[in-house]
């Protein structure tokens, strides 16, 4: 956490102190490295990287094409000043939602939310609470069918798809959004009291982009579409890849159940498409680009995925440690009920790793098999497991430690001291909705 929180490289330092970890419960070094570390951290990438990586080239395409920020301005003008933070929050969840990288969608949308906070005298330190409302929270793991990375990863270890629970997930989202909302617009309220305005002297202010052409809406809107109806048709309908090879087939590839890998295949295909009719949308304008495009997208992705991989790798050297079984036990049984104690165990490690994805696959790696074995002794259907995971994945992860924190402030030129502490009421809410929704659910099973 120190280290992490200090901004050193996770992919050095989780190593370094899986070592010290293996070293100091007395156990074998170099085995626990090449055997376990290295072989789960590789089980890891092999598992997401195509999805990392087709996440970042999708979302970058749709940032060259200039779709991401037609999109972003024909939502902040149709909605206009009187509702700045509600439309730089639509248009974050849109962006979000039709699979566009969390860091890509702040970079779109922040020109938009600058101008609109500015003409609404709107104080900029707001900014950043309001694209993590719209970009960090129900769009990235709580609304059924979205295709953030957050909301795959559980269905490896549960053998559901990306719509588990939707009844869940859609209250959830709408009492996230109206929570949220209800603090921004509260604090927005505050500020006009006390007479404090945009402000002065700020850094990273963008260019006015009043002149710059964008696609049309409706032409910008078609890969983000295509992305949700593939990876529908191919997760429910009746060309689902549930059904396009054979038991017999699948076992020569090691592959015991179709539906632990059903979901990533789904996304992969359904993303492949959306990167396709991307590059359609304007191909002179993505052509000139896409060589230094696709490097920058496949070198967020390889940081991505190794940092994620280097926590799951350290949490699967932990678990073998003598020391671990009392922590497992503690965390077992915060509460008998297992969908309370997965909420408190992936929010606990999120917040740790300061990476939602990385608390999330820790969690699972580790405990994913006792949480299902409790679940269907309790008659808890593994959809439920899946998406209590997935939010409470999206809980605490956005200490002031973590990377999209971090680079959201920096896209803004503010502090933490300055934005960080509408960030954080945003996690306190999604957290609390997480558990409680945990906690009611519990009482029917």
């Amino acid at each position: 956490m120190y280290f992490a929180y200090r901004g050193y490289p996770v992919i050095v330092f989780a190593p370094i102190f899986t070592l010290l970890a293996v070293v100091i419960s007395g156990l074998a070094l170099m085995p626990s490295f090449t055997e376990v570390y290295m072989v789960n951290a590789a089980n890891y990438v092999k598992n997401f990287f195509p999805i990392f990586l087709l996440g970042a080239i999708f979302g970058k395409i749709m940032e060259l094409n200039g779709a991401a920020a037609s999109i972003a301005q024909t939502i902040v003008k149709a909605l206009g000043s009187k509702h700045a933070i509600l439309s730089v929050v639509l248009a974050c969840a849109i962006l979000t939602y039709g699979g566009v990288s969390l860091f890509v969608v702040a970079f779109a949308v922040y020109p938009f939310a600058v101008a609109i906070f500015r003409e609404a005298n709107i104080p900029k330190r707001l900014i950043p609470g309001t694209i993590a409302l719209g970009a960090f929270t129900f769009t990235m793991d709580a609304f059924p069918g979205t295709p953030q990375i957050q909301n795959i990863i559980p269905t490896t270890y549960f053998g559901t798809d990306a719509y588990a629970a939707p009844v869940v997930g859609i209250i959830c989202s709408v009492i996230v959004f109206l929570g949220g909302m209800f603090w921004l617009e509260r604090r927005r309220k505050q500020a006009a009291a006390a007479e404090e305005g945009y402000g002065e002297g700020h850094k990273n202010e963008p260019e006015v982009l009043d002149n710059q052409r964008y696609p049309s809406i409706w032409i910008a809107i078609i890969p983000l579409v295509l992305v949700l109806v593939f990876n529908y048709l191919l997760s429910r309908s009746a060309i689902s890849v549930n059904g396009w090879y054979s038991e017999a087939l699948l076992k020569t590839f090691n592959i015991a159940s179709v539906k632990t890998v059903a979901s990533s295949w789904a996304l992969i295909i359904a993303l492949c498409i959306g990167v396709l009719a991307a590059i359609l949308i304007n191909v002179r304008q993505v052509g000139n680009k896409l060589a230094a495009g696709l490097t920058a997208a496949a070198m967020g992705a390889l940081l991505a995925i190794f940092n994620t991989a280097s926590e799951v790798g350290f949490g699967n050297v932990v678990k073998t440690l003598p020391g671990f079984k009392a922590i497992q036990h503690w965390i077992l049984n915060i509460s008998s009920q297992p969908l309370i104690s997965e909420a408190v165990s992936v929010n606990i490690l999120a917040g740790v790793t300061g990476s939602a994805s990385g608390g999330l696959s820790i969690a699972l790696e580790v405990m994913g098999k006792q949480y299902l074995t409790m679940a269907q002794a309790a008659g808890i259907p593994p959809e439920l497991l899946h998406r209590i995971a997935s939010m409470a994945s999206g809980g605490m992860d956005t200490l002031p430690h973590n990377g999209a924190v971090i680079t959201l402030l920096a896209i803004t030129g503010l502090t933490h001291r300055q934005a960080y502490k509408d960030i954080f009421a945003i996690t306190v809410v999604k957290t609390l909705i997480v558990l409680l929704a945990a906690m009611i659910l519990s009482l029917f099973y």
